[in-house]
């Protein structure tokens, strides 16, 4: 091949890759919906808002799996990930009329008088169950009881009895704690409504590391919630706390202070400060901005009395 061929077909090599079409990037694309939450479930469901047009708090009517509810707009209309819509979605039916709040209101005071009923039957039948809840749908269609127990509960006969007394559908559903806790409702120990009756959707889970590294004290009854298990907040806040230890040196770092060097002895990430106890002076531990101390040697979380040896100890012994 000579020189002239080369060069043409070079030429139309190029010619036919700048041919190709550049692949655009693909956009994602969105669904226009509102967020209604239900009672007893913190969980918000997505319903296209067709042409209506809601405020937050507004009480809407719409249909779901278990029939038509009356649910409260959780946020007003904004744009989301179509991969995160559960398809058909369903549009809200209409806005709430004063008829159809007052039948919610009726529904549950007779939520109450089926209560006693129920538990009343629970105990003639001495079953095994704690009743915590009882729910009417909007229409009447369902009475759904929900209730916890230590193990699995034959309430056939049970649910005969209810049916008989109600003439309606009976639904009776086992719970866990968590649930229970989210339905009664109450105060933290930090004096706020439950997380999980004000803001969380779902049920993380959580761990005794999360508390460890939160410098929570193990004492369970410290650490758990109403519930019985591990305070959701140890979760939500397990990134935060994961982001400022990356910042601060660990528990029995030897290190390098304003005064002299020292031991770390406490840990405080948020703060980004350190408790250090000084070799000069052991009995009078001082506190340092993470900023005015120098790290010789760092710790490991859980170590013991041979990892507290001064670095420059360590290092004579090597000479």
């Amino acid at each position: 091949m000579n020189e002239q061929e080369l060069e043409q077909k070079t030429t139309v090599s190029e010619n036919a890759e700048a041919a190709q079409p550049t692949e655009t990037p693909k956009v994602k694309e969105t669904v226009e919906v509102v967020d209604v939450a239900f009672r007893n479930s913190g969980k918000n469901y997505f319903f296209a808002p067709g042409d209506l047009t809601f405020s937050l708090g507004e009480k809407v009517i719409v249909e779901t799996a278990r029939g038509i509810e009356l649910g409260r707009i959780a946020q007003t209309a904004h744009r989301v990930d179509a991969d995160r819509i559960t398809q058909p979605l369903k549009k809200v039916m209409r806005k709430a009329t004063p008829d159809d709040i007052e039948r919610s209101d009726r529904n549950r005071e007779l939520e109450v008088s089926a209560a006693e009923i129920a538990q009343k039957k629970i105990e003639a039948r001495k079953l095994e169950m704690n009743l915590v809840d009882v729910e009417y749908t909007f229409d009447n269609s369902k009475l759904i009881f929900y209730f916890t127990a230590e193990s699995r509960v034959d309430f056939r006969e049970l649910v005969k009895d209810l049916a008989g007394i109600f003439r309606t559908r009976i639904d009776l559903r086992q719970i866990g704690i968590r649930d229970e806790a989210r339905m009664v409702g109450g105060l933290g120990s930090c004096g706020r409504p439950f997380c999980c009756t004000s803001f969380l959707s779902d049920f993380a889970q959580v761990s005794i590391k999360m508390a460890k590294e939160q410098n929570f004290s193990l004492n369970s009854a410290k650490i758990s919630g109403a519930c019985g298990r591990l305070m959701c907040c140890l979760r939500y806040e397990h990134e935060s706390y994961e982001a400022a230890l990356k910042l601060v040196p660990p528990n029995n770092s030897y290190v390098e202070t304003p005064n002299g060097n020292g031991t770390v002895t406490e840990v405080r990430p948020l703060a980004e400060t350190v408790r250090v106890k000084l070799d000069d002076k052991p009995e009078a531990p001082k506190i340092y901005p993470v900023s005015e101390i120098k790290v010789l040697r760092s710790g490991k979380k859980g170590g013991g009395k041979d990892q507290q040896k001064p670095a420059q100890k360590e290092q004579t012994d090597k000479q």
